[in-house]
């Protein structure tokens, strides 16, 4: 599993369909059946107030906003230089882009951002620019 899938799934990108699937087995009652399978195709992942509610329990103050390495952080995931170098990778950074640490940081914090919307993640527009 990549990392990028990681973060997808520590956002709860991918247990969504899973824990749906888990409710309507292990409830007697027939009435969240119905509304279950509505919620997946209409709704997002609200990926601010996950991550603000992860920094409101976080013992660091985090700017997972502008920080790559906050963010996966926050994530409780491996923030190193390298596993970073990994992601960037991945997501198909540029190689002019990789020799540097810093142009690197910048333009994966961005392409997150902007996956986790493409994935269906809630993302305001100020932080895909």
């Amino acid at each position: 599993m990549g990392l990028f899938s990681k973060i997808l799934n520590s956002l709860g990108f991918g247990s969504k369909a899973h824990a749906e699937e888990a409710a309507p087995t292990g409830t007697p009652t027939t009435a969240p059946a119905p509304t279950a399978p509505a919620a997946p195709a209409t709704g997002q992942v609200d990926v601010v107030g996950k991550l603000e509610g992860l920094a409101a329990g976080h013992p660091e103050k985090l700017n997972w906003r502008t920080s790559i390495v906050d963010l996966l952080k926050l994530l409780d995931l491996d923030s190193s230089l390298q596993a970073r170098k990994e992601l960037a990778s991945e997501l198909g950074c540029p190689p002019e882009k990789m020799g540097d640490s810093a142009q690197m940081n910048l333009w994966l914090h961005k392409t997150v951002l902007q996956k986790l919307a493409e994935n269906g993640g809630n993302v305001p527009p100020e932080l895909l620019d």
